[in-house]
């Protein structure tokens, strides 16, 4: 899947023009860029313009189903089925069959009167759609710069020694139940995680 940043976006942010540490920055934008994505529950960029298909098992009357990707751009098709073994029927707004809720990314199962369960079973409804930024917005792209920073000075470490100094990071931060992300990157982290 896509890094959300690329090697010169950070050394463009970070005014470095020599290649003394292109190697380990190489070596860390994946990680972190996976990180954060797995942090927040949302790709950013990997869906914009290719469409994931999503399946949800059911065990419940219910008529709501959260999409994990965010912002959805587009709904290719919603199909639901009403057995393991049987087919998906696909499912149309201009027959009122569903709604997109944009507020919360969530497909609702609806009907000319109101809303509708959907069929309870395994996978028992298939989403396709896109969802994200053609380009990581700028806030979450300097929490990524931030954070490369972060891994790339070891300040994810507790205690360092240089000549003779030492320097003390706290492991984690003064916000309850933090990751140990330093506060300044876990506020914009959070404003772009998905519950």
């Amino acid at each position: 899947m896509a890094d959300l940043i690329t090697l010169q976006d950070y050394k463009d942010a970070q005014g470095l023009s020599t290649p003394k540490e292109d190697l380990k920055i190489n070596s860390i934008i994946p990680s972190v860029s996976q990180l954060i994505k797995t942090y927040c529950g949302n790709s950013f960029v990997d869906f914009y313009s290719s469409a994931k298909t999503e399946t949800f098992t059911v065990n419940w009357n219910t008529h709501i189903v959260q999409l994990t990707e965010s912002p959805i751009n587009a709904i290719t098709s919603v199909q639901e089925r009403d057995s393991y073994s049987s087919a998906y029927t696909t499912l149309t707004t201009g027959a009122y069959e569903y709604y997109l809720n944009t507020s919360t990314d969530s497909i609702l199962r609806t009907n000319s009167a109101g809303y509708q369960n959907w069929p309870q079973g395994v996978d028992a409804v298939k989403v396709v759609y896109t969802a994200g930024w053609s380009a990581v917005p700028a806030d979450l792209k300097l929490a990524v710069i931030d954070l490369i920073t972060y891994y790339l000075k070891d300040e994810h470490k507790e205690r360092r020694a240089i000549a003779g100094a030492s320097i003390q990071n706290a492991s984690s931060s003064s916000q309850s139940n933090n990751v140990a992300f330093p506060d300044h990157i876990k506020r914009v982290l959070d404003l772009y995680k998905n519950f």
